[in-house]
């Protein structure tokens, strides 16, 4: 189970997440929408085909496959031929506001607007009705007589129960929760006599059953033609429809959460959402992994958490091979600067180091997957960085001009500190200049001169000097006859320190001219 959560966390997108959504959305607003109609039956039968077309696949029924992808192919024009009626009435009769966000009214327990509408149809053909909408009281001891009838309620059958000649039209008619539980009621009357008297026995009879239960009762005038309500007690002239709507929503709202119907079709709406959720899911996993492809990438390795205070000498690979895998178009989308291996040298002592490179170490774009890494591991050798004082030569080359030699040479300074591991630096012994050509020196003076320090992982200390100043002296023979000189170091025993042979026969022939 908790693989599964990883392989899951570790693939999905968050463009994967509102694929799902908006599409389980759809699918939810299209039942909320259909929901009761034959449309909403085969859209779930061809979801039950899809299934089975899955579960054959997987079994290797290729003809049984075969069928019902083909089946399953044709399903959205057969729901859009046969039942074209049933979508056009859903679609003409919301508006897009329903259509994208409308929700069924749970808390209206009755039907409001076909009870207004029924009352007043019968009150424009001045028909008598008495209609009780119950409250949380029980009414089992004060409505008498009358006919269980189960019913659901719609306009026709309300003016129905109602309408003159039918033999239950004289009395009450009870609903609740969108039914018509019982038809020819008898309610008590009321005792007032402070009543007018233009109302009936009606009126008396809706007036009763309100002074002795919470019960909302709709009276309409046979003679008049008018609306009237009461409740707790008192009588109500309703002007219009929509006061009558308000009384009935009203009287309905307290009793909303009480209402076993209302909370089933709740249940029923949490239990389709949550459907369409998983359906869409197993239908994009089903595509995403069904196009995945192949792919190899090499990228550079990158180290991190490295020390200050060490330096890395050598490392066995330079770049990672790494295969990966990922839908098509998430593996043609992707770059390099996406993938990344990252090293960390926190624990890393001085010398050779070896790491193993797994896939906690590879940073991928979501939604693709890694298979394989070459190679699995790498040395990496690492080594402190130390401090050295050394010091400066100079670096001649070339031949000093005939007739010329060096009698003294002095460097400013003589000595300079590098940095670097340790050890580079127990093998380096001297720091050389910049190369100083003798050709161009024909009489004394001084020159300034930047060090070269190899190899690369040694450095010049930031509080050291980069530079040395050379101060040379020459002074010029007379002596035709003599050779022309070539000197690597001075002649001088003193300056003999900051000067290297170039050969065996020019440190010969310096040695013959100085004796």
């Amino acid at each position: 189970m908790m693989l599964a959560t990883d392989y899951l966390v570790a693939t999905l997108r968050w463009q994967d997440l509102v694929d799902i959504i908006l599409n389980s959305y759809i699918m939810f607003r299209l039942y909320v929408l259909f929901q009761g109609t034959q449309v909403i039956r085969v859209v779930i039968g061809v979801g039950c085909l899809w299934i089975l077309q899955g579960i054959s696949r997987q079994l290797g029924l290729i003809v049984t496959s075969w069928v019902l992808q083909g089946i399953i192919a044709l399903a959205a024009l057969i729901i859009i031929i046969v039942f074209r009626n049933e979508i056009r009435r859903v679609i003409q009769a919301k508006n897009l506001r329903v259509l994208l966000w409308g929700w069924p009214q749970h808390g209206d327990l009755t039907p409001a607007g076909v009870i207004v509408e029924s009352v007043y149809e019968l009150a424009r053909r001045r028909i008598g009705a008495l209609i009780v909408l119950p409250g949380q009281d029980d009414l089992t001891d004060l409505v008498q007589g009358g006919v269980p009838w189960g019913g659901r309620l719609t306009k026709q059958m309300l003016i129905s129960i109602f309408w003159p000649g039918n033999p239950v039209h004289d009395g009450a008619a009870l609903v609740r929760n969108g039914f018509i539980e019982r038809v020819g009621a008898i309610l008590p009357l009321s005792n007032r006599d402070d009543l007018p008297q233009r109302y009936g026995t009606r009126h008396r009879a809706a007036l009763g059953l309100s002074e002795s239960s919470d019960a909302l009762v709709i009276v309409v005038s046979e003679e008049r033609g008018e609306v009237a309500v009461a409740k707790e007690g008192q009588l109500y002239e309703i002007p219009d429809n929509l006061a009558l709507n308000k009384h009935i929503r009203h009287h309905c709202q307290p009793v909303a959460g009480l209402d076993r119907a209302g909370r089933r079709q709740s249940i029923r709406l949490a239990v389709a959402a949550l459907v369409c959720l998983l359906f869409v899911t197993g239908i994009w996993f089903r595509f995403a992994r069904g196009l995945e492809t192949l792919t190899t990438v090499e990228v550079p390795i990158e180290y991190m958490n490295r020390d200050q205070k060490v330096e890395i000498l050598d490392t066995s690979v330079n770049r990672a091979v790494l295969h990966l895998t990922g839908s098509r178009a998430l593996i043609k989308s992707l770059r390099a600067e996406q993938v990344k291996v990252l090293l960390d040298l926190s624990r890393a002592v001085v010398g050779t180091n070896t790491f193993s490179i797994t896939a906690d170490n590879v940073v991928l774009p979501p939604g693709i997957r890694l298979t394989r890494i070459e190679p699995a591991k790498v040395k990496v050798t690492v080594d402190r960085i130390v401090a050295k004082s050394l010091p400066i030569q100079v670096d001649w080359v070339g031949r000093l001009p005939q007739g010329v030699v060096m009698e003294k040479v002095t460097l400013y300074p003589e000595y300079t500190v590098v940095v670097g591991p340790s050890r580079v630096l127990a093998s380096l012994t001297t720091v050389y200049t910049e190369k100083i050509n003798l050709g161009n020196i024909r009489s004394s003076g001084r020159i300034s001169a930047s060090l070269v320090i190899s190899p690369a992982s040694v450095k010049v200390a930031a509080d050291s000097a980069s530079k040395v100043t050379i101060e040379y002296r020459v002074k010029t023979r007379r002596d035709r006859a003599q050779q022309p000189l070539s000197f690597s170091c001075p002649a001088w025993a003193e300056a003999a320190a900051y000067c290297r042979p170039m050969n065996s026969s020019v440190s010969r022939q310096a040695s013959s001219s100085v004796n």
